[in-house]
């Protein structure tokens, strides 16, 4: 619902000699007269706070403001998009009744009847207004840190400051999954923390790559990002800002999944009406809002499932849709051309019509990818491989030209439920033990042919969507065992191979196996886990789960692309609640095998070929399937998993052609400083036309997102210096 900059001084003790209990100065997106502490006028922090949040002013085009503490160690800068309490006692920073402790809040913290109820009966907390936002402050208040945060459920980011005497200290959070973004950096004696890097370029930060993040991954799998010394706050995880202690990251949060050698008790029918009560659940908390909702509707089952129990909330139990008492929900659903054979749209037309439901399409043509490549590649502030990310971007300027600010989302899905075609291979490596009269337990030849099978068949997916396919790597040993090195491959797949970086890096890099990096992000207790504890499917999840979706699904295809239209969206499927339930439900309820399944293969789409025996024959998100039954149509329950991917194949001297022959200029990637320039040039050789390369397309779309980062947020030219020895 926001963007947000803040500043922490950390050098040195408080610059008045005061406790932190001042009233503070607040400046309204400009300073408010000459105030002044000792002498020392706020002005100058005011004016580089104000072009901070003005720089990310399309996440809260509504509103802003700026506060600073009267002995100017805390600076809170606030662009608002208002979606709850849309009158002026919902602005922020935010304060406490007492004006001891502030906040600046990014996004949404649902069941706010029952908690704001329970703060003021129970706790006697006086709110100053109707914004779910308040919240923060007042369980903070109530319960203390960390465990005001378990009672927080939601997408959030947040900086709060707490003044009072002998309890000062910043709190910097970050939501459960990542869903909101929250990054650091260390300018002089300053902590600068904010929604985006580029808030920080007012603020005196000169930006240079982080060439080793990039190389070995680090930006995907930890808190590093493209950008050196630039960190992010891990999701599940909060900075902890004392004077004595510190900046110390703490993690209040992780995914737990049962013991894989705990038999299951519970029946199929208890499970599914678990998983459809706790969904239906997440979907009503986030239908409150106080202005209208739409809902983002693919051609998949995600999406097509949360339309259908919004309409039916709607229309059987009277349920407002935002501030609409309607009976019919808006979808907005995008589409590719038809030839190009990764259009869903017609699907999503489908279900609206069965549901009854209005539904706005953008079409994504070439021009629409060309034209608002670098607007998303600067928004997003990372690469990718896929133009998804674009068509992500072009659809969300449906809504806000449609009067809609607020959507719900299918992301989350694939995560809990195994929907992507990497799991499999995973099922299959051991028997699910809590379910050993499953078909697959007891009969471990099948499983282990289907293993194989599915081992080659995800080799040739990779192949043929230009991703990198890793053959007979040597053993890289590990404590997360084997079935956690082999998943650190599949999510390896769409990182640039090593010909695509400069001579020096290369020489650099050359003796680290990425593998290490993907590993290395977890911790050790979490490792052993991986190695006993957890079917080997969990772990696959668990660390997708902690790695693309936090760091990539959630970012370019989620906050990034969403918020740059000044859209937010909810993701029903992220809801805790749900998803602690559905990680204990054992492995064999979310893919479960069918031999039947394999003999119709229906529509292949752009992924799948009819070799793809193995992987067809299981069937993905089963338990989901059954759970909201009621709600799709039979299609859809039927369908298998498309991913949502652009076309990689396009013509010479089409719009993206003649884009990437604009960005991609000898001097533009020659003056980025680690990649090489010849690599470019044969990629734009093989990367278009009936015959183009995906690989070598791929290498273009990374390369063009790096060129425009550096000029559109001036970043160096890379040197080896640049290669950070060690990993902070």
């Amino acid at each position: 619902m926001c963007g947000f900059s803040t500043c922490i001084l950390l050098a040195g003790p408080s610059t008045n000699g005061q406790s932190h209990q001042s009233n503070g100065t607040h400046c309204n997106g400009e300073t408010n007269g000459d105030h002044r502490t000792n002498g020392v006028a706020s002005e100058g922090l005011a004016a580089d706070l104000k072009a901070s949040v003005d720089l990310i002013s399309h996440r809260g085009p509504d509103d802003s403001d700026v506060w600073i503490s009267e002995n100017e160690q805390v600076g809170l800068a606030h662009c608002r998009l208002s979606i709850n309490d849309l009158s002026s006692a919902g602005r922020q920073p935010l304060h406490s009744s007492d004006n001891q402790i502030h906040a600046v809040v990014n996004g949404e913290i649902y069941d706010y009847d029952r908690l704001r109820t329970e703060c003021e009966t129970v706790h006697n907390y006086p709110f100053q207004s109707d914004s779910d936002s308040e919240l923060v402050l007042a369980l903070y208040k109530i319960h203390g840190a960390p465990e005001f945060l378990t009672h927080l459920r939601g997408e959030f980011a947040f900086v709060l400051y707490d003044s009072r005497e002998g309890a000062q200290r910043v709190i910097c959070a970050r939501d459960r999954f990542g869903i909101k973004p929250l990054v650091y950096t260390r300018v002089g004696s300053k902590l600068l923390v904010a929604s985006e890097a580029k808030a920080f370029l007012p603020m005196g930060w000169k930006p240079r790559w982080d060439v080793r993040a990039i190389a070995d991954a680090g930006w995907m799998f930890d808190d590093r990002t493209l950008f050196r010394h630039v960190h992010k706050v891990l999701p599940g995880h909060y900075l902890d800002i004392t004077e004595h202690g510190g900046v110390q990251q703490v993690k209040y949060w992780d995914a737990e999944y049962e013991d894989k050698r705990k038999p299951e008790t519970r029946t199929i029918d208890e499970m599914v009406v678990g998983v459809r009560e706790r969904l239906v659940e997440a979907v009503r908390l986030r239908l409150r809002a106080d202005v209208p909702v739409g809902i983002y509707l693919s051609g998949g089952i995600d999406s097509s499932a949360i339309a259908g129990i919004v309409t039916e909330l709607a229309r059987k139990e009277k349920v407002k849709i935002g501030n609409e008492e309607v009976t019919s929900v808006t979808c907005f659903s995008v589409g590719f051309p038809e030839a190009s054979g990764y259009d869903e749209s017609h699907i999503a037309e489908r279900t609206a019509e069965w549901l009854g439901v209005k539904t706005i399409k953008k079409t994504i043509t070439e021009d629409t990818l060309a034209g608002d490549f670098e607007d998303a590649v600067f928004h997003c502030e990372h690469h990718h491989f896929d133009l998804n990310f674009v068509a992500k971007f072009a659809l969300s300027t449906l809504p806000r030209e449609h009067g809609v600010k607020v959507v719900l989302t299918g992301e989350g899905a694939d995560e809990h439920f195994a929907g992507y075609p990497y799991f499999p291979g995973e099922f299959l490596r051991e028997a699910d033990e809590a379910m050993p009269k499953s078909q697959l337990s007891q009969n471990s030849d099948l499983r282990n042919q289907m293993f194989e099978s599915v081992q080659r068949e995800m080799k040739g997916i990779w192949k043929k969507s230009g991703a990198t396919a890793y053959d007979d790597r040597p053993v890289f040993a590990s404590i997360a065992g084997a079935g956690a090195t082999d998943m650190s491959d599949n999510l390896l797949a769409w990182h640039p191979t090593a010909s695509i970086f400069a001579t020096w890096l290369q020489d650099l890099q050359a003796n680290h196996d990425c593998r290490k990096t993907v590993l290395d992000s977890h911790p050790s207790d979490v490792q052993a886990k991986m190695r006993s504890r957890w079917h080997p499917l969990h772990t696959a999840m668990y660390m997708w789960n902690k790695n693309s979706l936090a760091n990539v699904l959630l970012s370019c295809l989620g906050d990034r692309t969403e918020m740059a239209h000044s859209v937010e969206a909810r993701t029903p499927f992220l809801d805790h609640h749900l998803t602690e339930y559905v990680n204990r439900l054992p492995p064999s309820v979310k893919l479960r095998y069918s031999a039947d399944t394999a003999n119709d293969l229906g529509e292949l789409g752009p992924i799948w070929t009819k070799s793809s025996v193995a992987l067809q024959s299981l069937n993905e998100k089963w338990i989901l399937r059954q759970a909201v039954r009621p709600y799709i149509t039979d299609d859809l329950y039927k369908r298998k998993k498309h991913p949502f991917l652009a076309p990689t194949r396009w013509a010479v001297g089409g719009p993206l052609h003649r884009k990437f022959e604009t960005i991609l200029t000898q001097e533009a990637v020659e003056e980025l400083g680690f990649v090489d320039w010849a690599t470019i040039q044969e990629a734009m050789e093989s990367a278009w036309g009936e015959t183009a390369d995906p690989k070598a397309f791929r290498r273009l779309v990374y390369c063009g997102a790096w060129v425009t980062l550096s000029r559109r947020l001036g970043v160096a030219k890379a040197v080896k210096s640049d290669w950070e020895s060690t990993i902070q």
